[in-house]
């Protein structure tokens, strides 16, 4: 779920000339028009309860917006949830680690909103087994929906089409008191405001994201993902999109393309780094997940409970943002990894698997989403 706000990547070396360009204003003011659509859900749900829940679960957070599930449709009340194998970051998730955090979240909102229909959903995951050192074509879960009156509604369904991951620089003067940080972790994780131990985590989330955009590979995989201006977004709503004003007048004066993105030597570039520093920096309060282990139940676990404090943070008014780079398992982010776990007292007997920041921000828009029924084999 860790990823590059959308417009700071790079935006700052473009200027704002290019928007009283002769001609040029009907481009650059035009935003996308199906890639946010499925957040629109139609009030009338479908009859088939899984489309439902299915329609719901899609708007998980994940890595990098990849959104790699394959939903299979078996008989009249199962399904089967698959890893699309394309959808992987190679670089900095190789053992799918954060990947199946993602389907931990997924599988959540899946079952907030089974519940809602007064249905209960009973997960088993990896039914034939599972690899530690990558997915594969075996399933990651395989869902049965039984009718039960008696399951409670979740008050956090009403939450599921409002949350964000608000990627944007957060209002340091507005404080994260206790109790609201109590509020968001109710369900799972453990988190902190005190200034001193802030800093400290702060020096190495900074490094985290600094070495994820300096290491050419990690950062080219950013790259790769990067959907520029509305036609792009609307044809391939996932990845890290890049829209807005600034943008398209990039793309329109032949500012920002894939190649300008990639050229790490450019002023643009390094404005784009520093900002992104701020952004990073900006951290009023912090929250982590951390599990006995790493198996891949661990990693499931770690995505239920980072869903549902996103959902609790976004019921009390607040943002949240994964600052995970530092969690990563490439080699230049090692240094931090273990520095993290020391901070956070986990080294030697937990595995961090989440850490946010939460706060005050502006208010931001959703990220694309593809159709439900694109997931549907």
């Amino acid at each position: 779920m860790a990823g590059i706000s959308r417009r700071r990547v790079l935006a700052a070396g473009l200027g704002g000339a290019a928007l009283v360009a002769t001609g040029g204003v009907w481009r650059v003011t035009r935003t996308p028009q199906t890639a946010y659509m499925p957040w629109e859900l139609d009030p009338s749900p479908p009859a088939d309860v899984r489309l439902d829940a299915f329609r719901h679960a899609i708007l998980a957070p994940n890595p990098h917006n990849r959104q790699p599930w394959v939903i299979e449709l078996v008989g009249a009340d199962e399904a089967i949830v698959s890893c699309d194998l394309e959808r992987r970051l190679p670089v900095t998730d190789p053992f799918d680690r954060q990947i199946t955090i993602g389907f931990g979240t997924f599988l959540e909102l899946a079952r907030i909103a089974a519940a809602e229909r007064g249905v209960a959903l009973e997960i088993e995951a990896f039914p034939e087994g599972e690899d530690a050192r990558s997915l594969d074509a075996r399933p990651v879960a395989r869902l049965r929906f039984i009718a039960d009156p008696a399951v409670s509604r979740d008050p956090l369904f009403a939450q599921i089409t409002r949350r964000r991951s608000n990627k944007e620089e957060y209002d340091l003067s507005r404080k994260v008191s206790a109790q609201d940080l109590a509020a968001v972790i109710r369900d799972g994780g453990t988190g902190t405001v005190d200034p001193a131990r802030l800093a400290m985590l702060r020096e190495q989330i900074v490094a985290g994201i600094e070495a994820e955009i300096t290491t050419r590979p990690a950062y080219m995989e950013s790259v790769e993902l990067m959907r520029i201006g509305h036609e792009e977004i609307d044809a391939n709503p996932d990845g890290i999109d890049l829209d807005g004003p600034i943008i398209e007048a990039g793309k329109l004066f032949g500012l920002v393309d894939r190649a300008t993105l990639a050229d790490m030597e450019s002023d643009a570039y390094r404005q784009g780094l520093e900002m992104t520093r701020a952004t990073y920096g900006s951290i009023p309060a912090l929250i982590w997940i951390a599990t006995p282990g790493n198996s891949r139940a661990d990693q499931l676990e770690a995505g239920r409970q980072y869903v549902r404090a996103n959902l609790h943070a976004t019921a009390a008014g607040m943002a949240m943002h994964p600052m995970s780079q530092t969690l990563q398992e490439f080699a230049e982010v090692a240094p931090m990894f273990a520095r993290v776990h020391e901070l956070l007292g986990t080294a030697g007997h937990e595995r961090v698997q989440m850490l946010a920041r939460i706060g005050y921000g502006p208010e931001v828009g959703p990220s694309p989403r593809w159709p439900v029924e694109t997931h549907i084999v």
